[in-house]
């Protein structure tokens, strides 16, 4: 008769233990996704920081894109006036300016639109600097539109002369 007493207490250890397994891997979860919560929360908390942080890119990083010298007939009556201008493109980074260099079509349609740009100034407007400031805003804004995939940060002249 003590072989079957024994065997409900048996049960009985055996079920309390398979309770207090499930009892600590419900703990490990619960553990877990307290965890997980706080990843979370700490890596929103840091991501809406990053922002106000803002890591301002030296010009060390930046790429440069250098055309060959423009010549362009200007705008003005009688189309006897011509600019010359040396263009360079500041890119977000040396690998858009290398694959700007390394893809003709990228390099030839940028070139257009500067040559197209330029052809609508006037000799006038050209010779202030709010006019060579107006003109690298507008270069900038009509290459960025029309390669997409390249990042225009600033547009620099190297040499800028307008004959009158």
């Amino acid at each position: 008769m003590s072989a079957p007493a024994e065997a409900p207490a048996a049960d009985a250890a055996k079920k309390g233990g398979g309770k207090s397994k499930l009892m600590m891997i419900g703990g490990v979860v619960i553990a877990l996704a307290g965890g997980g919560y706080y990843y979370k929360t700490q890596a929103a908390a840091h991501a809406e920081e990053a922002p106000a942080e803002s890591h301002e890119i030296s010009p060390k990083e930046r790429g440069l894109v250098p055309f060959d010298p423009f010549v362009a007939n200007l705008a003005d009556e009688g189309g006897r006036r011509f600019v010359r201008v040396t263009v360079q493109l500041v890119v977000a980074d040396a690998l858009q300016a290398t694959e700007m260099e390394e893809t003709p079509v990228l390099k030839a349609r940028a070139r257009a639109i500067i040559l197209e740009l330029l052809g609508m100034q006037l000799a006038d407007t050209l010779v202030t600097p709010d006019g060579k400031v107006a003109l690298r805003q507008q270069i900038a804004e009509k290459v960025a539109e029309a390669l997409h995939e390249i990042e225009i940060v600033d547009v620099l002249f190297s040499d800028f002369v307008v004959q009158f």
